[in-house]
């Protein structure tokens, strides 16, 4: 049985939590909870650059937490709210049934089982009735 997750694709669960961990990216969906903005309006009110807010939009719009629509030469941000309401459901059922394919039982060839505490002689485990 092999546990290495890392050979599997990344959770979308995992790629949205990502992309809300870092600082500014955290800052621009808090703004866009408020209002759609372009963004010019970000720069300003990040007092950041335009390479440096479009980049963080990007990662923010390919996690699917925000939605962009072209006005003009605009690019107007809004915040895909839906995306946010379920995330954390969805990370619940990605935490709680990742190995739910897996057999996880009690193996007594462990290198963490105490054979000196076993059902018998240990309080923990009642003994079994006839």
């Amino acid at each position: 049985m092999n546990l290495m997750l890392t050979t599997q694709a990344e959770p979308l669960t995992l790629i949205r939590l990502k992309a809300l961990a870092h600082d500014l990216r955290y800052e621009i969906v808090c703004l866009l909870a408020q209002r759609e903005l372009c963004v010019c309006e970000l720069e300003v009110l990040l007092e950041g650059g335009q390479s440096k807010v479009s980049y963080h939009l990007n990662i923010l719009k390919e996690a699917g937490i925000v939605g962009v629509e072209q006005r003009g030469k605009n690019s107007f941000y809004r915040l895909e709210r839906q995306t946010l309401y379920t995330l954390g459901g969805e990370l619940l059922k990605d935490v709680l049934h990742r190995f739910d394919a897996l057999e996880l039982t009690h193996q007594d060839n462990s290198m963490c089982y105490d054979k000196s505490r076993d059902a018998n002689s240990n309080p923990l485990y009642p003994q079994q009735r006839p």
